[in-house]
Order: structure tokens, then sequence, then C-alpha cells
């Protein structure tokens, strides 16, 4: 295995890392929120720090093509590392004052699993709660990242590396290049995204819970940065955009580059699209049912729509 050259791309996803650290850093600075903005520099200043070593010790690493098993590693090693230096602001500004419930809030925004040990999520700084959220948007797509990153280098085994992280029997090409396919994966991602921002400032939000809301939605994931999570906006408006973009980000995205190109026969005859709606539908019409059965809700119309 070529461990020192998997270590130097390492330290380039860290660099990457840090400087998406920015944004949250420039919304403390602009909220004037001093904690979080010390959490942020110290967070960038120590990861750049830390990926500046791993360059200069692996300066002599010769350019490899990665094998399978290095891409796993990389892989695995880019997931683990991600979650430890993403937890560092959460630490460092006191916002989380033990590392290894930063370390559990991170890791679960980053593989999109929207645990959190949170209690009073709304007292916690706006750039802290940014942060939180876009590493679920981060999450959401996180394989195109490393797709992006690392399959020049990874030859023939960068198909079997994405089948194996990827969700779905199988992984689908859209162009003769994989990366490629990560480009307009990424265009679908971020175009959905702006689109469900748009909807959700329609209906009275303001744009700091569109973005986080919507960070929540597109991962599947759920962090919202408010204790009552959608609940708190008491919309069925807003219920139904999340619920909508909720379904779409749900979808083999391999569907929408089909949609692109007008192939919307091959989308309603896909079979793995149409179980997942009939799951999606049967859930919800059971879920329905017995919510009314209990007597939680007393029409049918307000039972579905928080089913």
């Amino acid at each position: 295995m070529h461990f020192f050259y998997v270590l130097r791309l390492s330290a380039i996803i860290q660099v990457v890392l840090s400087g998406i650290m920015l944004i949250p850093a420039g919304i403390a600075l602009y909220c004037h929120e001093t904690a979080a903005l010390k959490g942020f520099s110290l967070t960038i200043i120590t990861v750049l720090a830390i990926a500046a070593l791993y360059l200069l010790a692996t300066r002599n690493a010769p350019r490899k093509v990665l094998s399978p098993r290095d891409g796993f590693f990389f892989v695995t090693s880019s997931w683990i590392l991600a979650a430890a230096f993403g937890a560092l602001p959460f630490f460092f500004s006191g916002a989380i004052p033990a590392y290894a419930d930063a370390y559990f809030e991170t890791m679960s925004g980053f593989t999109t699993t929207g645990a959190s040990i949170l209690t009073d999520i709304e007292a916690l700084p706006k750039s802290i709660l940014f942060w939180r959220s876009l590493t679920h948007w981060l999450g959401g797509m996180g394989i195109v990242v490393l797709m992006v990153a690392i399959l020049p280098l990874l030859g023939v085994g960068g198909t079997r590396l994405v089948g194996a992280e990827s969700p779905g029997p199988q992984v689908d090409k859209f162009t003769p290049r994989i990366t490629d396919n990560a480009k307009i994966l990424w265009m679908i991602y971020i175009g959905l995204s702006l689109l469900q921002t748009v909807l959700l400032l329609f209906g009275g939000m303001n744009l700091f819970d569109s973005l986080t809301h919507t960070f929540g939605t597109m991962a599947t994931g759920g962090f919202s940065p408010k204790a009552a999570s959608v609940g708190h906006y008491q919309s069925a408006y807003i219920d139904g955009v999340i619920t909508v973009f909720m379904v779409l980000a749900g979808c083999n995205f391999a569907l929408y580059f089909k949609a692109l190109r007008g192939k919307l026969k091959d989308i309603l005859q896909d079979g793995e699209f149409k179980a997942y709606l009939a799951i999606f539908f049967i859930a919800a019409i059971i879920t329905t049912l017995n919510l009314l059965s209990q007597g939680v809700y007393d029409t049918a119309g307000t039972a579905f729509r928080y089913a």
C-alpha cells in the first residue's frame, strides 16, 4: 500500500476542509460571535498546520496510481479525519465542551445520521449551527467529493471503489469519465439545494433558516437550527416543500441525469424508483391511519401531513 502518498492526499482533504470553514468563520465575524470566531480560527490554524506537516513529511513521495486497497483506506481515513477536525470548532468555541460529544455530533453530520447530543440547539451561535448543518450537506454528497479528489488516481479501481461506497444495487455511469459523472451529480445537488432554498424563502423563512434546513433536507439527515425542527414554523407550505425535497433527495441521482436527457420513460420504468415511491406512500398511509385510530389528529389531512 502506498501509505505516504495516501497521507499526502489526506493533507489535501484537510486543506479543503479548512477552506470551507472560512464560510462559518465569516458568519461568526459578521454576527460578532467572538467565541465561535475563535473556535473556527484555532481550528483552521490547527488543521492547516497538521496538513503542512503531512505535506512536508511526504514531499518526496512519488506520484502513484492508487490501488483499490489504497482507495478504500483513503476514503475511510478521510471520513474519520473529517469528523475529527470538523469537531474542533464545537470544542474550541465551548459550544460542546466535551470533545467526544463534539466528535459524535460532527460524525453524525458528515454521515447524515441526524442523531444529536444537543439539548438546547437555539442557544448556540449561528455560525456553529451553520457549520453543524453544513457538515450534513457536505456528507450528503461526500462520496462525490472523494470521487473528484481521487478517481483520476485510481485507474481501474475507481469504479469498484464507488460501487462499494455508494448506496444502491449498481453504479450508473452517465459519461465515459467517472469524474465527469461526479461533477454532474454535484451540479444536480447544488441545483436542487438552490431551488429548495428559494422556495423556503417564499414561505417566510429567513435566508439562514432556509439554507440550514435545505442542508438537512438534501442530506436526508434532518439537522435543524430549531429545537422543534420544522414544527417551529407551523406552516403547511414549509412542511410540503421539505417533504417533497426530502423525497427527491432520497432518489437515485442517476434518474435526474436521465431526466435532463429527456428519458422520462426510463424513469417511470425504473424498478428501484417505483419500489422507493411505493414504500414511501404505503408507509405514509399506514402512519396516517395509525394517527387517526389513536386520536392524535382529528382529520385525515392533518394526519397525513404529519405522517
